[in-house]
């Protein structure tokens, strides 16, 4: 079961020709389309499904900078200036609050390795502090205290994943975007060995430029085309409660749960050591990659065997302009909620905030992250084919930084300067 996202009339007119085209209407896209219509650049958004129907709607919905890596703090920090101008820019409230996120430890080695991220990030401009068990208390009442400490960042925050993307994308659209769902693009055209188009299901588009952030459907997009990008696909599961008394307005991960209040007065969920893994034909190709990765989340992952194998066989990895593409075949990733590890979520903290022993669970959803070998995302040029730029791979973050990253994505197409420093970015990282 997906969340239910408000609605957005998108355009049903598909123009011959733009500057840029977007593909995928996620955060990342409809923001780069927002950034592209503010400055006057005609931009075509190309959805192959709805909106924000992946994972862009079905994420916890945190903007944070905690425990990021150093080099991807400088993202983060513009997406939070973008986040509180948002609702000017976009003349409406996206959810966005700055009302902090907090992670707790339940262990010693936990309690080092915030300390190492917090010893790290000195220089950064960051409002970030180690907590006592006191502190904790202070901050999220009601608790059972059984911490050894915590880190803590004020200025983090938070918005709502089933609200963001549409007031984007409507502001992107009255701004002189055009954005069309359910239109799939099959592949690129080329003249003088650069892009000059996109091939959609519903025919072509010519344009200059070509940002692809297409989130998990990135890495077999550009396979067509003989681009390498490495991906694997990680199930978060998540719920949300009915409206109740909780521990306040700070967002809390703990060692094996998370939560945050959400507009509706409930809470968000989920389980923080326990994350799907469906077994694909990529980690045969590509699986030695993540070797480094394993060793940290080994114990977190939850192998999914057989039916996302098959289902991943049966959509192909090459097609033609002319040939029914994977997109079509499979509109939405849409995995199935599983009730078990939302149970053991739910134990996990309700030992932590006895406040969480008696709810009401009102929705409950899965979605599929697109997970890169250093959990950073790429946003790059492509330099084998001029006029393509990546926005893609965003790792379980993209919500929170999607603001930043689709400016980025935006400057790279149109020459502008890059609003941060590429390096973390670039696709021959890998």
């Amino acid at each position: 079961m997906a969340p239910r996202i408000l609605p957005v009339t998108t355009s049903t007119e598909m123009p011959k020709s733009t500057t840029v085209a977007i593909i995928g209407g996620g955060i990342v896209g409809l923001s780069a389309a927002l950034t592209l219509a503010e400055r006057g650049v005609p931009v075509v958004v190309l959805e192959k499904g709805t909106l924000a129907a992946e994972q862009s709607s079905r994420n916890l919905g945190w903007v944070r900078k905690t425990s990021r890596a150093a080099a991807d703090i400088p993202l983060a920090l513009a997406a939070d200036e973008m986040w509180a101008q948002m609702p000017q820019r976009v003349g409406g409230d996206v959810g966005y609050r700055q009302n902090g996120i907090m992670f707790v430890a339940g262990s010693d080695a936990e309690m080092a390795t915030y300390e190492g991220w917090h010893n790290g990030v000195q220089g950064l401009s960051l409002d970030s502090r180690m907590l006592s068990q006191a502190e904790i208390d202070t901050l999220v009442p009601g608790g059972s205290g059984r911490w050894k400490g915590g880190v803590y960042t004020p200025s983090d925050g938070k918005a709502e994943p089933t609200m963001a993307s549409s007031m984007i994308a409507s502001a992107a659209m009255a701004k002189g975007a055009v954005i069309l769902e359910n239109c799939a693009v099959r592949c690129l055209s080329q003249s003088g060995g650069r892009v000059s188009g996109v091939v959609t299901e519903k025919g072509e588009i010519a344009c200059d430029q070509v940002i692809l952030a297409g989130g998990l459907w990135s890495r077999r997009f550009l396979g067509n085309m003989g681009i390498a990008l490495p991906t694997l696909p990680l199930i978060c599961y998540a719920f949300r409660t009915a409206p109740m008394e909780g521990p306040g307005e700070i967002a809390v991960g703990g060692p094996d749960f998370s939560f945050r209040r959400c507009h509706t007065g409930g809470y968000v969920i989920t389980h923080r050591a326990a994350l799907g893994a469906p077994l694909v034909l990529d980690h045969a190709l590509i699986g030695m990659k993540y070797l480094p990765m394993l060793k940290h989340t080994s114990g977190m992952l939850r192998y999914i065997f057989g039916k996302p194998f098959l289902d991943d066989l049966r959509l192909p990895r090459r097609w033609g302009a002319h040939s029914r593409s994977p997109f079509e075949r499979q509109r939405v990733m849409d995995p199935p909620e599983n009730p078990r590890i939302n149970a053991q979520a739910l134990a996990n903290i309700a030992k932590s905030w006895p406040a969480f022993r008696d709810l009401k669970i009102e929705e409950a959803w899965a979605g599929t992250m697109d997970i890169t070998p250093d959990s950073n995302p790429v946003l790059d040029r492509v330099d084998s084919l001029p006029g393509l730029t990546l926005a893609t791979g965003m790792s379980g973050h993209g919500f929170g930084t999607g603001p930043a990253a689709g400016q980025l994505a935006a400057d790279l197409a149109t020459q502008a300067t890059p609003l941060v420093d590429l390096s973390p970015y670039r696709l021959d990282r890998f």
